[in-house]
């Protein structure tokens, strides 16, 4: 995720806006809809800094946000293009992004970082909710416990939120796995056997 989040060229408008919304998606884990339809009003970039969020089923929930995400999202109001300048998150031409053009700007920085440096993430299909999943993940690792991760994501159902215990002990048996090969504390190989040769005349003597 950081070098997702990184991969944008903040020296440009587009740059900007990109790194903001992907900066944001990762930091409160919410849903595509929820980003692209989130206004200026619904945030406070002020201490305390949040968020509403406007979820499912018209339920509203309040959210905390980073220091760093609240500069970029200050910064980025000044940057908008003339059109609707209440929704926080617009292409050029000043209209509010959709479904497609969050997943468009997703994959073209997954796709150049893949080209550069990370050839395996070409094989991968990361979509936007992918940051909702790497943002529960952390919260995970991080010792949160479900049912804030739970309010956090706007779950109904704490059953929804349990899903990312099954990745979090998964993740935590490949690290073990991982950290088991490089203990140094594997077995020798066994060395390959090699019959006597009086023991081979009797085997081909039978």
């Amino acid at each position: 995720m950081r070098a997702v989040i990184a991969n944008p060229d903040r020296r440009t408008a587009n740059g900007w806006r990109d790194y903001t919304l992907l900066l944001f998606l990762y930091n409160s884990g919410a849903r595509v809809s929820e980003a692209i339809g989130m206004r200026w009003a619904d945030l406070q970039l002020t201490s305390p800094r949040q968020v509403r969020l406007r979820g499912k089923g018209r339920k509203d929930r309040m959210l905390p946000i980073w220091r760093e995400t609240a500069d970029a999202l200050h910064r980025l109001r000044g940057m908008n293009p003339g059109g609707d300048q209440q929704q926080v998150f617009v292409n050029h031409c000043g209209q509010p992004l959709t479904r497609d053009g969050v997943a468009y700007i997703l994959s073209k920085h997954v796709s150049a970082i893949a080209a550069r440096d990370r050839p395996t993430l070409a094989r991968q299909r990361v979509t936007p909710h992918v940051l909702r999943h790497s943002c529960a993940a952390a919260l995970l690792q991080s010792g949160t416990d479900l049912v804030t991760i739970r309010d956090y994501l706007g779950h109904a159902s704490l059953a929804t939120t349990s899903r990312y215990l099954a990745i979090n002990l998964r993740m935590k048996r490949d690290a073990l796995q991982t950290f088991w090969k490089h203990a140094g504390i594997e077995p020798d190989p066994a060395k390959p056997w090699t019959p006597e040769s009086d023991l081979l005349a009797f085997l081909q003597s039978l």
